[in-house]
């Protein structure tokens, strides 16, 4: 969330806390006059049946209506290359996406990225949704990887990230501990897994994604995308960590893939 998402919109968000979809890709950084912020912005509208991105917050907290809302994205943010935060103007229910340049020394290969968060309710229609915002976005980004997962459980499972090494840390729920993004080698190693997972061609082979042999199961709830990546749901209803099934799938998912998260190195 930006400090310029306050006031009324900001309580409309609060009142949606553990029944939103978070959705963040990780993507190469941008350059010059890139094409891709307004390629998510409309990925994620055609993804999205009614969908319209067309106001900005003010500082108040209000939508504000932009009649040239492609013009005013590709100018980009006040303070580097992104996508400016953009909502569909409906404080009953709110739909943010915004991006922005994620510096070297905080990401993963220590290399910039273009990050880019979205933010959809946690109803039917947004987990009607899900699958194909999460491969727009992705897609539109041209991303290495990306997660959507609701709100309640990222926040529980941002917790795996060990922060310090001279700090005890014990994860919850006995799932493994993480490593921070800068100490992950490579941008194309997801840090972590989600409800929805969007793996690039290139992440897929570095974490070794599908092998038929072991995928059988990942493979039932997975899609190709047009770019030869994958989108690959770990459980059918949105996963919840207090269901024991679906805790089991997600540290299955990590012992399957032990890349994730900086664990080992091939």
């Amino acid at each position: 969330m930006t400090p310029s998402m306050s006031s009324s919109w900001i309580g409309a968000e609060m009142e949606n806390l553990h029944r939103s979809l978070i959705f963040t890709v990780y993507a190469p950084a941008l350059a010059g006059d890139d094409s891709r912020p307004l390629a998510v912005v409309h990925g994620m509208e055609r993804a999205f049946p009614g969908l319209r991105l067309e106001w900005k917050i003010s500082d108040e907290g209000r939508p504000v209506p932009l009649p040239q809302r492609d013009a005013w994205v590709s100018r980009g943010r006040a303070d580097g290359p992104g996508i400016p935060l953009l909502c569909n103007g409906d404080e009953s229910y709110p739909v943010t996406i915004y991006g922005w340049a994620r510096p070297a020394g905080v990401s993963s290969g220590r290399q910039p990225q273009f990050e880019v968060h979205a933010d959809l309710p946690l109803d039917a229609a947004g987990m009607a949704a899900a699958v194909d915002v999460l491969e727009a976005v992705g897609e539109g980004a041209r991303a290495f990887w990306g997660r959507a997962t609701p709100e309640g459980v990222a926040a529980e499972m941002a917790q795996q990230i060990r922060h310090s090494v001279h700090e005890p840390h014990v994860p919850p729920r006995g799932l493994p501990t993480l490593k921070l993004s800068e100490q992950i080698r490579s941008s194309e190693i997801p840090a972590r897994l989600g409800w929805l997972n969007y793996w690039s061609a290139a992440t897929a082979r570095t974490i070794g994604f599908p092998d038929p042999a072991r995928d059988a199961d990942l493979l039932s709830r997975s899609r190709r995308t047009a770019t030869g990546g994958w989108v690959v749901r770990l459980t059918d209803a949105p996963l919840d960590l207090d269901n024991p099934a679906h805790l089991d799938a997600l540290k299955r998912a990590y012992e399957r893939f032990p890349e994730i998260g900086g664990r080992s190195t091939p």
